[in-house]
């Protein structure tokens, strides 16, 4: 017996509807370390930042090594089954972090997690999108909720640090998994979704090598700035590993009859221009590190505070979101959608360009977050769809995998590892050029350590406001790239002008047809006039 849904016949459609929405609210922002808290499971574990960085990239990387092998999986199990040991699982990894102190165990716990997550949210994709029906629809609604849930959790990870400590909120979604975990055994249907199929043609072997691939990469990304790059064996040896399984991987795909990634999309016109697009979203989504050494280091917000500001670009997201959903309801063409979105991100880097001073108070946070809001939902709605519009499922779920990872490791991680490089440097140029400052004559000796710190904030304001323009500078040429990019329609359009002028359509030699009698009988006409 086969069933397509996911609960019993018995269970109300509303009730099936709520159940989704609750694994969504609980699975989606689960991961091995929440960037609410980050700073207190650091002083908790006495471990360096990097490693949470990196435990943070590996939850991205699990799940896009998840990605094309996620369909076999869930016709293998029948789903009640595999929705009950999943969630019982993905609860005994955050119980295991809020018990540990090695940060190494954070690392792989994420890269499970990330894994075991993507399993459980294929199963939400399905009804939710056929419930939808549009495609486009889908995205503007699904992509909302969880970047929306992702800046409530990253707030909620911070108040409840604060009032007992940060293992608190890893027990209580491990209890959330539990309690679903139950739910779901009870309410679930005992049916396959399809026909059975095996899982030894799952090649390993390539899952490995991925993983290794991008998890070399992250750890060149996490530490780099903090083992000073290129100058240190490590960094080296990384990032030669990285290249080196990447290129394994690779070799090994065409010698597979059924690889586990295949690089076929990646010669479509939509796939390379939606991955340039993507990286240059990430370019945008990498100033959140500069966002942060401002909050944070310059004006002084504790990390709670810091957090309240993403929840300031919630409002800028659904507004994202219910303007995707009338776009894609309507039909239209997504070059201006796309263009409004990096518009806006341009924006928000214009407003922190102008504001980046001492006297920055949080009322002028309002407008750059809504702007950044706006911006990161409408993109990641836009450009999305417009990567992987009219591929086939097959070619799709075995090259999505890279996609995710592109988008949401490598992009945003590659930027803010340039940034912090960038920072530094800026940052040492600016305090040798406001060192004139200190030559005695406007500081006396007896000011210069109280007027010290002044002069090292204003560095920093300088390094990130230097950034900021140059981050400017790109997105304007960012949006010269969108307006003139074709999206698939004005090369169609040229094509058929080609062939009209030409004469080589039934259409064109109708025309040239009726054109000719049209002139003998103005010729006539004319004739007889005179």
């Amino acid at each position: 017996m086969y069933n397509k849904g996911l609960y019993n016949d018995w269970v109300p459609k509303p009730v099936q509807l709520l159940l989704i929405v609750l694994l969504l609210a609980v699975v989606m922002p689960l991961g091995g370390v929440y960037t609410g808290n980050v700073s207190y499971v650091v002083n908790g574990t006495g471990a360096m930042t990097e490693y949470f960085m990196w435990a943070n990239y590996a939850t991205t990387i699990g799940m896009g090594a998840c990605m094309p092998i996620v369909l076999r999986m869930k016709m293998r199990f029948k789903v009640r089954d595999k929705m009950t040991f999943l969630l019982v699982l993905l609860g005994l990894l955050s119980y295991l972090n809020s018990t540990t102190f090695d940060p190494m165990i954070f690392v792989f716990s994420s890269l499970l997690i990330g894994f075991l997550k993507m399993m459980v949210t294929i199963e939400l994709f399905l009804p939710l999108m056929m419930m939808i029906g549009n495609r486009g629809m889908f995205y503007g609604a699904f992509y909302t909720f969880v970047l929306v849930l992702n800046q409530i959790s990253a707030y909620y990870a911070a108040a409840i640090s604060i009032l007992y400590n940060w293992q608190h909120f890893y027990v209580i979604m491990a209890v959330a998994c539990f309690v679903l975990a139950l739910l779901h055994w009870l309410l679930m249907h005992d049916k396959y979704f399809a026909l059975k199929v095996p899982l030894h043609y799952i090649d390993w072997l390539s899952v490995l090598l991925f993983v290794s691939a991008f998890m070399f990469s992250a750890y060149v990304f996490s530490f780099g700035k903090q083992q000073d790059w290129l100058n240190s064996k490590n960094i080296v040896n990384a990032s030669i590993a990285a290249f080196v399984s990447f290129a394994l991987l690779a070799i090994r795909q065409f010698t597979l009859k059924r690889p586990y990634i295949s690089f076929k999309i990646f010669t479509k016109n939509n796939v390379q221009h939606g991955l340039f697009m993507l990286l240059m979203l990430g370019m945008f989504l990498g100033t959140t590190s500069i966002q942060n050494t401002f909050a944070v280091g310059v004006l002084g917000y504790d990390q709670l505070t810091n957090a309240k500001l993403n929840l300031l670009m919630i409002p800028g997201l659904i507004l994202a979101g219910a303007i995707a959903i009338f776009w894609f309801k309507k039909e239209i063409p997504l070059k201006m959608f796309i263009f409004s979105g990096f518009s806006t991100m341009i924006g928000y880097s214009m407003v922190m360009y102008f504001s980046m001073v001492l006297e920055f108070n949080y009322e002028n946070w309002y407008l750059p977050m809504f702007l950044k809001g706006y911006g990161m939902g409408s993109l990641f709605i836009s450009v999305w769809f417009y990567t992987l519009d009219k591929l086939e499922m097959d070619d799709m779920l075995a090259a999505i995998g890279l996609v995710l990872v592109w988008r949401t490791f490598l992009a945003v991680g590659f930027f803010s590892a340039v940034y912090a490089w960038f920072q530094y440097r800026f940052q040492v140029v600016a305090v040798g050029d406001l060192a004139v400052y200190m030559d005695g004559m406007t500081i006396t000796p007896q000011n210069v350590a109280a007027n010290m710190k002044t002069i090292q904030l204003n560095a920093i304001i300088i390094a990130g406001k230097k950034i900021f323009g140059y981050i400017i500078l790109a997105g304007l040429g960012v949006l010269i790239y969108v307006f003139t990019h074709h999206f698939g329609k004005e090369r169609f359009e040229y094509a058929r002008f080609v062939k009209i002028l030409s004469g080589k359509s039934a259409l064109a030699r109708k025309r040239l047809r009726e054109r000719k009698r049209f002139i003998e009988e103005i010729k006539e006409t004319t004739g007889s006039a005179v």
